[in-house]
């Protein structure tokens, strides 16, 4: 533990966020530890006092929101190493023509460095809310270029639904099964994964054959379809969960939905609206995980840029963390990465990283030799509390101390 790191949490919990947790690696060995807070604090978005709040701990499991990105990159990358995919081919191509509609100059390497041209966000559940999977998605990947296309930077979860998709088709899998595949298996990170509201649900798992109209790709195991309008993400298409998560006991809660299904605040399914409706898995959000299993993403990739690790060759991180020239951009960009970003490294100026809207962040400074994670559910129960940017630098500027 770290008397200091603790105090920093304690000064943030509860005016900044209900639950927090960080992680601070020097050269490979935990320097610090901090956890403090409660999982679920609040019953509904007024703020009334919910009747159970269990306390974090160090091996709670939050929703990553963004940092979700990460993984989505990185498996994206494995298979541009198989010759699978490729950084600067039209993703147009991948698309079957019945579904296709991507504009023909976008690329991969548009999409991770968000100089694709496209919005930010498209809440497609609004636009569809009878549509399943297939058809949200078919609409999502045919979403207009309405921005110069090469820049300047705009930061696009749009974009990176489509390199999501566009890995799934390029590696004949889904997203979540090629994350498990790529990242998640060989690093054994065993509480980190997509939907881990599926985990206790009593179904049965039976083939789907694909619908007419549809990709035709392998489709995952599916429960039964629900009745229209009775929620549930297997409705979606997408199926029981591939990996076996913590027990809802463990995760944090986050936002008041009141449109979600179930009492009190979201907890157990992904928070981003746009993953929710495209059945929890989606190359922008979706990731849930631990503090512990980030920690040993960023270390590997950490590892990476000295030597061949076990999800990318040393050349290929060297790519990803290499600034992409994106104009306009508040930081330096690589791909799929933030390179010195402030509002998550502090005075890690040569650290590369990301950050999640519910109140994550992941940071690693190969100069220090240092990781740095931070994990919170800062929306719980409303989004817009001031102060998670402080957090981070805060925890930021005591890994810099530690390293020193």
């Amino acid at each position: 533990m770290s008397d200091r790191l603790e105090a920093i949490l304690a000064d943030a919990v509860p005016r900044v966020c209900p639950a927090a947790v960080a992680l601070i690696s020097v050269d490979g060995d935990v320097a610090a530890t901090a956890a403090a807070g409660e999982l679920v604090r609040y019953a509904d978005a007024d703020g009334t006092l919910a009747d159970e709040r269990p306390p974090v701990r160090v091996d709670s499991v939050f929703d990553l929101a963004s940092v979700s990105k990460l993984f989505t990159t990185v498996a994206l990358l494995s298979l541009t190493e198989e010759g699978l995919l490729d950084l600067d081919e039209p993703v147009a191509a991948r698309f079957p023509w019945h579904l296709s509609g991507v504009d023909p100059r976008i690329t991969p390497r548009r999409l991770l460095t968000h100089t694709a041209g496209l919005p930010p966000g498209r809440r497609i559940d609004r636009e569809l809310p009878d549509a399943g999977f297939e058809e949200r998605m078919a609409a999502m990947t045919r979403t207009p270029v309405s921005h110069p296309l090469g820049g300047p930077y705009l930061y696009s979860d749009v974009g990176m639904i489509i390199a999501g998709r566009t890995a799934e088709l390029a590696g004949d899998a889904p997203l979540d099964a090629l994350v498990e595949a790529r990242v998640t298996a060989p690093l054994a990170l065993t509480d980190t994964g997509y939907r881990p509201d599926t985990l206790d649900r009593a179904t049965t798992p039976t083939t789907k054959a694909p619908e007419p109209g549809t990709t035709g790709r392998p489709t995952t195991p599916t429960t039964k379809t629900p009745e229209p309008g009775s929620g549930g993400q297997e409705a979606l298409g997408r199926g029981p969960a591939r990996y076996r998560p913590a027990a809802l006991e463990r995760i944090a809660a986050t936002e008041w939905k009141p449109g979600r299904p179930g009492p009190g605040c979201v907890r157990g399914e992904v928070h981003d609206e746009t993953a929710y409706a495209l059945g929890g898995v989606a190359g922008h959000a979706g990731v849930f995980g631990t503090a512990g299993d980030l920690l040993a993403f960023g270390e590997a990739l950490r590892r990476g840029t000295a030597q061949d690790g076990p999800m990318l060759r040393r050349e290929t991180l060297a790519e990803m963390l290499r600034d992409q020239g994106a104009e306009g951009a508040p930081f330096r960009h690589g791909l799929g990465v933030r390179l010195g970003d402030p509002g998550i490294a502090g005075p890690l100026e040569c650290a590369f990283g990301h950050s999640g809207f519910t109140g994550t962040s992941l940071v690693v400074d190969p100069v220090r030799r240092l990781t740095v994670v931070l994990l919170t559910n800062a929306v719980h129960p409303v989004r817009g509390r001031d102060g998670i940017r402080a957090l981070r630098v805060a925890v930021a500027t005591e890994a810099a101390r530690l390293a020193a």
